[in-house]
């Protein structure tokens, strides 16, 4: 059956105090106060003071401070070509559903793009093209064809699901890429969930899950959209 909604996201795994956390890896570099003493220290329970630091050593940054945050995310609901993209960002960690091990016993999951969605003739096209490759899928795997070689029909539209981690540093880097115009549409509204769910949580971060161009005035795309002034004007 097709299923033209985009990705379903729930952020699952946090630390208990990302603002104490970061505060006291910011303020270690610079005090000579133990780790300890800074995180217990009542100073540390100030809001404005804890996010005032963290903001001018990101701001230079002072990027490791960042690292030691780590988020896990359940995602279900995206396209095979938008967890391949996903997965390029290297310093992520990835559970996904195995089409090796998972045999698909009815109609399989896909999204459908917009513009392709929005165009009825191609819609239609796009969906028989579907259904054809569903019942030859079907048809090898009860002709005793393994999942792991009948899974090789199926197409970059199939659905997945997958467990996703990585630590903020990462996740600010994700949203400056892929919350840019210039990404795909359905990572864009991937990585804008991801960060929603962590916004909720922590609201202060809200300045910098966002397209890399609000956060360096600029664009440095080859084809901007026009947003921002390009690098060097």
């Amino acid at each position: 059956m097709a299923n033209d909604k985009y990705a379903q996201v729930r952020l699952i795994s946090k630390p208990e105090n990302i603002l104490k956390t970061i505060y006291t890896a910011c303020r270690t570099c610079y005090s000579s106060d133990s780790p300890l003493n800074i995180y217990d220290c009542d100073s540390a329970q100030d809001t404005e003071k804890m996010l005032k630091l963290i903001n001018k050593v990101v701001s230079s940054g002072h990027y490791s401070t960042i690292e030691h945050i780590q988020v896990s995310f359940a995602i279900s609901n995206i396209s095979r070509a938008c967890s391949h993209q996903l997965v390029r960002h290297r310093l992520m960690s990835f559970s996904q559903k195995s089409q090796r091990y998972v045999k698909e016993k009815e109609q399989f999951d896909y999204i459908i793009p917009d513009t392709i969605e929005n165009n009825t003739e191609l819609k239609q096209k796009f969906e028989e093209l579907m259904n054809k490759i569903s019942d030859l899928y079907i048809e090898f795997t009860k002709k005793g064809i393994p999942a792991e070689d009948a899974r090789a029909m199926l197409p970059n539209a199939a659905s997945t699901s997958m467990v996703a981690s990585l630590n903020l540093r990462e996740l600010i880097h994700l949203a400056n890429l892929r919350l840019c115009s210039r990404a795909q549409k359905e990572i864009r509204i991937l990585v804008k969930r991801m960060c929603d769910e962590l916004i909720k949580e922590e609201p202060w971060l809200k300045d910098y899950l966002v397209p890399k161009c609000e956060r360096w005035g600029f664009c440095d795309e080859d084809k901007s959209c026009g947003r921002m002034p390009l690098k060097g004007q």
